[in-house]
């Protein structure tokens, strides 16, 4: 589990490709002081695997599944990504949770400035726009980030400029892919309105299990 704060920029310093899947090495400043081989490290909003590391970097591999769903299979030598270790009982939960797990990519479609802020806007994949709603969250390359405005295909965020700053968004353009994570509640709160076993939420329902 992550909170979509973003630790520290990594710089992609070698990409290995096999026919379908890589082994990326990263560099870092900031999240090497305790890694161990094991550990869980959001890429891009990606959870992954350190497989090695050293003193100035790591190495993870990413699998066919993830090539194919994720925008990894864009990255060359030199692009930054953000990066963010697993998530510990005793931290703050600055952002909100997050899984790790892409349920699409989108592509950013207007970029704009509006005094301190970066307006965003990001077209969605159809399916995701049930779980979108203004002022709900949204994970985009594993970043936090509140929704401003939801339109048909797709929503704007805002960036003040300590995000823009210190995350990969600040630096991508117009026709750019981005890893989306909707709200983890926003899906369990859909699989709860269409049981079918219990005909979705009702009062008796809400009753039943203690909510009211």
């Amino acid at each position: 589990m992550f909170t979509g704060i973003i630790e520290d920029l990594g710089v992609i310093q070698s990409i290995k490709l096999s026919s379908h899947s890589a082994m990326l090495r990263i560099s870092s400043n900031l999240i090497l002081s305790d890694l161990k081989i094991g550990d869980s490290i959001a890429v891009n909003g990606i959870c992954l695997t350190a497989t090695s590391f050293d003193s100035d970097s790591f190495t993870v591999d990413v699998m066919p599944e993830t090539l194919r769903k994720t925008n990894l299979g864009e990255l060359k030598h030199g692009h930054k990504v953000n990066l963010e270790r697993a998530l510990t009982l005793s931290a703050r939960l600055g952002g909100h949770l997050v899984s790790g797990h892409i349920d699409g990519v989108g592509k950013i479609r207007k970029r704009f400035n509006q005094d301190i802020a970066t307006i965003i806007e990001i077209q969605y994949p159809p399916e995701l726009g049930k779980y979108l709603v203004p002022k709900g969250s949204v994970a985009i390359d594993g970043t936090s980030l509140t929704i401003v405005e939801v339109k048909a295909d797709s929503f704007s965020v805002s960036l003040i400029p300590h995000t823009r700053g210190l995350t990969a968004l600040g630096e991508k353009t117009v026709g750019a892919a981005v890893n989306l994570e909707a709200d983890v509640i926003a899906k369990y709160l859909e699989k709860l309105m269409n049981r079918k076993e219990s005909g979705g939420i009702s009062k008796a329902f809400l009753t039943e299990n203690g909510f009211i």
